[in-house]
């Protein structure tokens, strides 16, 4: 990527390489692969550098619009400070702070975060049990025919973790510490390399 700087401002970002008239000067698109960046800036073509300390996940985070800036003969791309996006679920209000309400009269609640990962961790512990519903079924009409214990243990370890992942999603104190529930990290060794984030894995079924 690529900026156009014409009396000390930026006027045009490039993204890829082109064909360009700057000045009274038509330049083939190949200045950008065959010119050093001296000869570029000189006609004022500078490399984007870009700092991405300030952009955050956007799972967690709203990030603010990039932003160019020249300075000192380099052209820096940036982001401002990033706002957490929201954790707890919020009631949302009219102007005058009243409750608002929808269709049915029923409070308008913003789901934040926390709200909407253990919504898929719940639809995640539901798509584990269902293939084995049949297992219960068969057990309340037939009464010779139990549910295997491998079955049924399986079943419960699924009930208990998915409520151990709420909880500690419930326990997440910032967006920050929920995003590290779900960060891979590597507890074994550079040889042997095992990856577990914190929030755990849901069991599988071995029969």
């Amino acid at each position: 990527m690529w900026a156009l700087v014409e009396d000390n401002a930026i006027t045009k970002i490039i993204n890829n390489p082109k064909a360009m008239v700057i000045g009274d000067t038509r330049h083939s698109r190949k200045i950008f692969q065959l010119w050093s960046a001296s000869e570029l800036n000189n006609i004022g073509i500078y490399e984007v550098i870009t700092d991405s300390s300030n952009k955050k996940d956007e799972a967690y985070y709203i990030n603010t619009n990039e932003e160019y800036n020249f300075a000192d003969n380099q052209v820096t791309r940036s982001w401002g400070t990033a706002t957490p996006k929201l954790l707890e679920d919020r009631n949302e209000t009219n102007e005058d702070g009243s409750p608002m309400l929808d269709a049915d009269g029923n409070q308008v609640v913003t789901k934040g975060l926390k709200s909407q990962k253990k919504q898929i961790i719940k639809s995640q512990a539901s798509g584990l049990l269902t293939p084995t519903d049949w297992y219960v079924l068969k057990a309340t009409d037939v009464a010779e025919y139990s549910v295997p214990s491998a079955v049924s243990t399986f079943r419960a370890d699924v009930r208990t973790k998915s409520n151990e992942m709420e909880t500690a999603i419930d326990n997440a104190n910032d967006v920050d510490a929920l995003a590290t529930l779900y960060a891979y990290v590597n507890t074994g060794t550079e040889e042997n390399p095992v990856y577990e984030r914190p929030l755990g894995e849901f069991p599988t079924l071995e029969i």
